[in-house]
């Protein structure tokens, strides 16, 4: 009985350490040591919270396209919603508006967008990755027709908090506090409210969600919904913090945050996956990005690297599963072992 209850602990150990959260935990780990080691400067703690701001604003768009991937959708449109947004800030700005109203703008854009985009995937019934490679071209050739090769410029003096302020008397930026409390917001509804259970069933089996009274297409519409409106903070927090609007602003973003939300855990065919996984996966590129700028590593190498880790994300889990398979069933043998010694007293 105690060689089955050691064996039993070994396990869940061994349950625990494969799965896919830990093993992203121990890399992001690997990649501050390394750092560290690389660069005096890395582990400096303004350094470290100036770093945020080059990925707290993907991070936020992050978070509701967990919920898209999770309910066996996409959007790829998310940086030329940035893009449209941010012009229609800066559009209004030239007009006068001031800070409240251009957040109001950014905002409203986003969620317009977000409509626009769920309305016609849920509605007409058109693939996602489809509709979302159209708005794509659409959202950001909108933004080059408006400014073609030039740029707005001037925002009023206390729109630059919303990118570039800190919290009062410490070196915590803003958009980290904003990241962290929109995280919180979702990560309760993802795994503690039954809208997160519906995800996961819609995500898993959509037919038989719909046919067990779950308002498939109209959780699905609120995804992309979600998804524009932080993708209209993004824009709000990245135009301040570089205090000028392009059409090519945000260029690429979206492959960078599937990939955030993909290494995180969250399976591309829908139905898996967590917040906490895709939080480590937002630190550990963002720290990884950080760490090779720091040594001089060029951009193009940088994508490289991200390349290669979507590519483990998407493999490894499925070995992973294996593994766990053979684990779980490792543990039923132990319960009917436990069984047949009972039966026998």
């Amino acid at each position: 009985m105690v060689n089955k209850n050691k064996r039993g602990i070994k396990l869940n150990i061994a349950e625990w350490l494969i799965r896919w959260e830990t093993i992203l935990f121990f890399i992001f780990i690997l990649v501050i040591v390394i750092n560290s080691r690389l660069s005096p400067y890395f582990l400096n703690y303004v350094n470290i919270m100036n770093t945020t701001f080059n990925f707290t604003e993907k991070a936020i768009i992050a978070l509701p396209m967990i919920f898209v991937i999770i309910c066996g959708d996409i959007d790829i449109s998310v940086a030329s919603i940035i893009a449209l947004s941010s012009v229609f800030m800066g559009l209004a700005s030239t007009f006068g508006v001031q800070t409240g109203g251009l957040i109001l703008i950014g905002c409203g854009t986003g969620i317009l967008a977000g409509l626009f985009n769920g309305i016609i995937i849920t509605r007409l019934k058109v693939p996602a990755i489809a509709v979302t490679i159209g708005s794509m071209s659409l959202f950001r050739g909108i933004a080059y027709v408006i400014l073609g090769d030039k740029a707005f410029t001037k925002y009023p003096s206390s729109f630059a908090f919303w990118g570039q302020g800190y919290l009062h008397n410490t070196r915590i930026p803003f958009q980290l506090l904003l990241f962290v409390i929109l995280a919180l917001i979702f990560g309760l509804i993802l795994h503690k409210t039954t809208l997160g259970r519906k995800l996961y069933a819609i995500g898993n089996n959509p037919t038989a969600a719909r046919f067990s009274g779950i308002p498939v297409h109209n959780i699905r519409l609120l995804n992309f919904i979600l998804v524009g409106f932080c993708s209209g903070i993004a824009s709000l927090l990245l135009t301040s913090r570089i205090g000028s609007t392009r059409p090519n602003i945000a260029d690429g973003w979206e492959l960078e945050i599937i990939t955030t939300v993909v290494l995180g855990g969250v399976a591309i065919s829908g139905g898996k996956g967590n917040l906490w996984g895709v939080i480590i996966s937002i630190f550990l590129l963002g720290f990884l990005r950080f760490g090779m700028g720091l040594v001089n590593v060029p951009g193009k190498v940088m994508n490289i690297v991200s390349g290669f880790l979507l590519i483990i994300a998407i493999l490894l889990p499925e070995f992973i599963r294996n593994i766990r398979g053979k684990i779980l069933l490792g543990k039923e043998t132990i319960k009917g072992g436990y069984k047949d010694e009972t039966s026998s007293l």
